[in-house]
């Protein structure tokens, strides 16, 4: 286990406040829906498959005290909480999974007591946050036989422990074959700078070599020969293979094919979205000027001046040498590939 990103506490949700890593380590409390989407959107808690976690839990949070006495009107409350947390951040394929997931179960038990269904919702979430821990393990073992002895790999942004419940997966790969891996790069990720303060601070509490540079020392550190592999996370898969992640990945992308380094994407079946045919269709949250124009509370540039701020960018699939899922590897990632292994069960039977 690396750190209990998300954790079920006295009746509450208790998360890491990643904004204050790491300098600080301090859980946050959520004891209402609203708390949450404000966890989401701050990006207290981030990572697509903990924003999924998170976001299941939220819908808990927000009808539990329902004074409903009939499903028809328990249902609308739960269709506009699970609206509202779902406007809190767009592009994360495993949030509108987890609040999916939920609404199922809803329906499911619609012909059992109010008070019963919320016990299953909360359990449900229970299960997404179990279920993403094993997740992460099969991901880790999946991806590390990619992983030659003596390799130099570089990630971006922050897929590690932080970003699921407990291991990580990018990081979950790095993890699972550090004792193959020489030392490990990591992209500063501006702006808000997730490599600098989270996965540094990952992989030196592992123990794990790495060194932190500015996100455009990439191509210089290719041109050298000093990375062998890349390992990225993802938000949203599209059906051919298209990936959407922190912004700066598709650059990192198009190097790696230019220097004919292997680039992976490790990602659970959850962050597929199989409606969606190409990264085109994949919604991409454009967020607050300011965090370009700070680092922490300090201005770097002009106060009025014009920012563009996409959070995300998309990689096409072409670029991708594989996918890492729960579920086996994607070589070459087409939609065939997607389909058979999103469609494939796991080891309960269930897909």
């Amino acid at each position: 286990m690396t750190v209990e990103t998300i954790r079920w506490k006295n009746n509450r949700v208790e998360l890491i406040d990643q904004r204050l890593l790491p300098a600080k380590l301090k859980y946050a409390i959520c004891v209402t829906d609203k708390d949450m989407w404000t966890a989401i959107r701050t990006l207290k808690v981030r990572g697509a498959p903990a924003i999924g976690v998170a976001g299941a839990y939220g819908v808990y949070l927000g009808v539990r005290e329902s004074k409903a006495k009939v499903y028809k009107a328990f249902r609308r409350e739960v269709d506009r909480i699970i609206e509202y947390l779902a406007r809190s951040r767009p592009t994360a394929r495993n949030l509108f999974w987890a609040l999916e997931r939920v609404l199922d179960v809803v329906e499911k038990n619609k012909d059992k007591k109010i008070s019963v269904i919320k016990k299953i919702i909360l359990r449900e979430a229970h299960t997404i946050l179990k279920e993403d821990k094993k997740t992460c393990r099969a991901i880790g073992r999946y991806g590390s036989v990619l992983i030659p002895r003596g390799s130099t790999v570089l990630t971006h942004c922050n897929a590690g422990g932080l970003a699921t419940v407990d291991y990580g997966t990018a990081l979950g790969v790095i993890f699972t074959a550090r004792k193959k891996i020489k030392r490990v790069y990591v992209d500063e990720t501006r702006p808000v700078l997730q490599g600098a303060r989270l996965t540094a601070w990952e992989l030196k509490k592992q123990g794990i070599p790495a060194t932190l540079v500015c996100d455009n020392m990439a191509a210089s550190l290719m041109a050298d020969g000093e990375v062998d592999t890349i390992i990225v996370g993802a938000d949203r898969i599209a059906a051919n293979g298209d990936t959407a992640n922190k912004i700066g990945t598709y650059g990192l992308a198009i190097l790696a094919s230019y220097h004919n380094i292997p680039f992976y994407v490790a990602a659970p079946v959850s962050t597929f979205d199989l409606s969606i045919s190409n990264g085109r269709e994949i919604p991409i949250e454009e967020r607050d000027s300011l965090e370009v124009k700070k680092i922490g509370k300090e201005y770097i540039t002009l106060k009025d001046m014009d920012v563009r701020n996409p959070a995300f960018d998309v990689t096409p699939a072409k670029l991708i040498t594989a996918i890492i899922t729960e579920r086996g590897l994607i070589k070459s990632p087409c939609r065939k590939r997607i389909r058979d292994v999103v469609n494939r069960q796991d080891a309960r039977g269930k897909k």
